[in-house]
């Protein structure tokens, strides 16, 4: 698999990463520890060397859980954790006191069974701690060693300004696909002027963009889709010219609708890296398919032209939870 720098940064990963938290936390059930693990190490062996998790996903086994995986070849991969939340737990409230932030770290490099983290994000902002305190605690965990680059995730652009003057920001992590365009009104310039590498999570829509979702579709009581307006079922129907257009241009290239998505994401900026996630080893092998794909310049440009004319329908998040993103 190719490789990509975020940003100005030095950090070198594969094209395309992968999300972990779908195998702990977030989408039903979870999935079997060895089987976790098989697929873990079978996305390194097929060439995916940057892996992103965060203490909330479940909280902690998440963590663990690629404690174990990649342990065989920990120095060979590129983990990415999270800090941010009250005692690991999404609903809880955020927390990014210093304190917090060094007792996260610890205890992540634990579980994760290093010595180092690669890339430790902020996961939301804490809007009760200055973005400027939050970087400078980073910037010392940085000195000592123990991280070796800092992140944000779903940061407005104030917050990434503010704490890029304090401590370069190797990464932002925040929602962008197909589906999802807002960052295009302004992050992205903004990442480029700094440097600064984009890494889309949610890249395939939560899997709307595999196609394989319809109105009908009945989800696990534990998904978080349950409770997210884009997949009640009258947006779901309201949204299929989207599939539509993309299944189009799949059936003309022999590729599926999700390796057209990831292909689109990737041709955007050469410092994206998309982390789309799986539980399902033919899953992983098809998202590696999308990063393989290109599309043609023509393709792109029809692709870009007809979502100028899409309406999505519902909001990517209910509203307690949109309101803590873009800060």
């Amino acid at each position: 698999m190719q490789k990509r720098l975020l940003g100005k940064s030095g950090l070198e990963v594969s094209a395309l990463g992968l999300g972990c938290m779908g195998l702990s936390f977030g989408y039903g059930k979870p999935t079997e520890k060895n089987e976790a693990i098989k697929l873990l190490r079978s996305a390194y062996e097929l060439g995916i060397t940057f892996f992103d998790t965060a203490e909330a996903y479940g909280p902690f086994v998440n963590e663990e859980l690629l404690g174990e995986a990649l342990a065989p070849f920990r120095n060979e991969v590129v983990i990415a954790t999270k800090f941010g939340f009250k005692k690991g737990k999404p609903g809880s409230g955020m927390d990014s006191h210093p304190e917090t932030i060094r007792s996260v770290a610890e205890a992540a490099l634990k579980r994760l069974k290093t010595d180092y983290i690669d890339l430790f994000y902020q996961h939301r902002v804490d809007t009760n701690v200055p973005i400027e305190e939050v970087a400078g605690t980073v910037k010392e965990l940085i000195k000592e060693g123990k991280i070796k680059h800092f992140g944000l995730s779903e940061a407005g652009v104030s917050t990434i300004r503010k704490a890029h003057a304090i401590l370069p920001v190797t990464a932002l992590q925040s929602e962008y696909s197909i589906f999802f365009r807002e960052p295009e009104k302004e992050i992205i310039s903004t990442l480029e002027e700094l440097g600064i590498g984009f890494v889309p999570f949610s890249p395939l829509g939560k899997g709307f963009l595999t196609g394989t979702i319809t109105k009908d579709t009945k989800f696990e009581k534990d998904d978080f889709r349950n409770i997210v307006p884009r997949f009640q079922p009258e947006n779901i129907a309201a949204n299929q010219g989207l599939i539509d257009l993309v299944n189009t241009i799949a059936q003309n290239n022999n590729a599926t609708p999700a390796q057209v998505a990831l292909s689109w994401l990737l041709a955007q900026k050469s410092w994206i890296v998309p982390i789309p996630g799986t539980t399902k080893s033919h899953r992983l092998q098809e998202n590696i398919g999308g990063a393989n794909l290109s599309l043609s310049g023509d393709e792109l440009s029809r692709i870009n032209a007809a979502l100028a004319t899409i309406k999505i329908s519902g909001e990517r998040y209910p509203a307690q939870l949109q309101a803590s993103v873009g800060k």
